[in-house]
């Protein structure tokens, strides 16, 4: 269940404290394909199951970047914010993919809100999302993001 902040003082509590954990994501092999389709990366070990099983990860793997793109999705799942007009995605200040997403398996996010910092109009939020593998012994993802959202 999702942690709910309103407005920036909502967010302020919130500030330096961990907010959970996402739903289980499986990412299938359609995902992967339609992310190729999207991005025209069709590298081997994320479209061809064949030669991918014999290659470094024994099957096809997420590209880096998909993962990455599920923060949107899993990300609500772990924080809900009211009481903003609007929420801007800013961009990523550090990403690093320490372990493969291999087709088939489940995905997760957990999230820690680092900083709340006052702007003009609204709040920026810098967030630490690390989107890790069932079972994996290290994160798949971590991600510094930036968000804001105006009043």
């Amino acid at each position: 269940m999702a942690t709910t902040a309103v407005g920036v003082e909502g967010l302020k509590a919130l500030e330096g404290q961990h907010l959970g954990h996402s739903d289980w994501l499986e990412i299938t092999q359609e995902r992967v394909n339609l992310f190729a389709e999207a991005t025209g990366d069709h590298q081997w070990i994320h479209v061809d199951a064949e030669r991918a099983a014999a290659g470094p990860f024994g099957g096809t793997i997420a590209h880096g970047y998909l993962t990455l793109s599920l923060i949107p999705v899993l990300m609500p799942q772990i924080l809900k914010i009211e009481g903003f007009a609007m929420g801007v995605n800013m961009g990523t200040n550090k990403v690093r993919f320490p372990s493969p997403v291999p087709v088939g398996a489940k995905l997760r996010a957990g999230a820690s809100l680092d900083r709340v910092t006052p702007l003009e109009g609204g709040v920026q939020n810098t967030v630490t999302v690390t989107c890790e593998v069932e079972g994996a012994d290290k994160p798949a993802c971590v991600a510094e993001v930036v968000l804001r959202y105006y009043t």
